[in-house]
């Protein structure tokens, strides 16, 4: 087995690989690719899911990196809600998209459950009216504890919400006020009762490796009050220090290289202790970041994602990717929503990809399962991976990250502990080279 890396202290910078080529790539003279690809008729047999972004948050946390708003007032809300809806209005009738099934939806942020009772049916119902999806199989909701009541969490379940999932990231009150979480420790049981007695199908909870102030004592409660309240399924992700993070800012400003988390072995080894207690309780670990329990738990947004379905994301900075075209939606508040009310679609930036690089992007997303079957991506790219792939999949195999078993590729659990670090080695050189966002 392979020594750990030298370089185990988290610096500045993306861990999480979430697409495959890097964002820094995607172009803003390109924007007219995707535009053009959304008039054309979809690929048969492609799924087709829909993402919506809901970019207010009551606070930023330390560590977000994702586009959101803490100062808009509830005209700005109100806007922005026509503003998402009319832009479904006009995707709906683009040939892409036009009388397509919907089989996952999946409202991100940003804090979803920021928005009120009025403002969720508002917005649920706006949408339906032109994108339904009365089939889907899985509606997914982010919510932040301090945000529910019985009232929104009851019309959530009305709306057809089935999957919901609390942003809890840790149980200790002095560690999520370090890291400038806006809900408190004791919202946490109250908001996941709430969310019980509302019988959503699918209750997940989310924690975070790593957060500023973490100890070994600390994780073992996290883990220990997940096994109390025995949620459906739980996410699990390594604290990672985003470029566009407070607490990178704060490194750049004080001309500190490491940032004030656990190494990434430490880790590491906190996530591995979760999963075994997991495991130990009957649940499965179905991916690098996830464990769950029962045959209602589902991730069909990451499974449709990473097995290259079309998505249609919705929202300020929302990304998409619809026929072999990524895109990105404009990323500021004030021209996304001038860019609606013109009538225009509202892509920003775009990247068309090669057949290899969508060979590229489904395998190495397919690996963070923990085990793929090579004849899929034969079948459907007419390569085979084994080859494609021969010289990082023998390099990871010596190592002891994984092992080729026929046409099976089977990722150790060490390895896939640590797999967005090895799944770089899996792109082209132009491309390790760059930034990835």
């Amino acid at each position: 087995m392979a020594s750990e890396p030298e370089a185990s202290a988290t610096t500045t910078g993306n861990y999480f690989v979430a697409n495959y080529p890097p964002f820094s790539t995607w172009r803003v003279e390109d924007a007219h690719v995707a535009k053009e690809r959304l008039a054309m008729g979809p690929a048969p047999e492609t799924p087709f899911g829909l993402y919506v972004h809901i970019p207010f948050c009551r606070k930023r946390c330390d560590f977000c990196y994702f586009r959101v708003y803490t100062d808009k007032d509830s005209s700005a809300v109100r806007r922005y809600i026509e503003a998402v809806i009319e832009e479904a209005r006009m995707h709906a009738a683009q040939p892409a998209v036009k009388g397509r099934d919907t089989e996952f939806v999946y409202f991100g942020g940003g804090t979803p459950s920021y928005l009120s009772v009025d403002q969720l049916k508002t917005l649920f119902e706006g949408l339906q009216q032109h994108l339904p999806w009365d089939g889907a199989k899985e509606v997914t909701f982010e919510c932040e504890p301090g945000t529910l009541q019985q009232k929104k969490l009851r019309t959530l379940k009305e709306l057809g919400v089935t999957r919901l999932s609390l942003g809890v990231e840790n149980f200790d009150a002095d560690i999520l006020e370090r890291n400038n979480r806006a809900h408190r420790a004791k919202e946490i049981d109250r908001a996941y009762g709430f969310a019980r007695d509302a019988g959503f199908r699918q209750v997940n909870i989310d924690l975070i490796a790593g957060m500023i102030g973490e100890t070994d004592a600390n994780w073992q409660n996290c883990i220990q009050r997940t096994l109390e309240l025995a949620p459906d399924s739980v996410t699990i992700y390594q604290m990672e220090i985003p470029f566009n993070t407070t607490v990178a800012k704060r490194m750049k400003d004080g001309q500190q290289e490491v940032a004030p988390v656990a190494d990434w072995v430490t880790k590491r080894r906190w996530v591995h202790e979760a999963f075994q207690a997991l495991e130990q309780a009957g649940y499965y670990i179905g991916s690098a970041y996830t464990a769950a329990r029962g045959d209602e738990a589902t991730f069909l947004y990451r499974d449709g994602l990473w097995h290259g379905a079309d998505l249609l994301g919705l929202g300020v900075a929302s990304f998409g990717h619809i026929g072999g075209v990524h895109y990105q939606n404009v990323h500021d508040f004030d021209p996304y929503l001038e860019c609606i009310e013109r009538g225009e679609i509202p892509v920003h930036r775009a990247l068309e990809l090669t057949d290899d690089q969508r060979l590229i992007r489904e395998f190495i997303l397919q690996l963070k399962l923990g085990s793929v079957d090579t004849r899929y991506f034969t079948d459907k790219f007419g390569v085979d991976p084994l080859k494609r792939f021969a010289a990082p999949l023998q390099q990871h195999a010596d190592d002891g990250y994984l092992r080729i078993d026929g046409t099976r590729v089977e990722i150790a659990r060490h390895g896939l502990l640590q797999v967005d670090r090895l799944l770089h080695d899996f792109f082209p050189a132009e491309h390790r080279a760059v930034r990835y966002a």
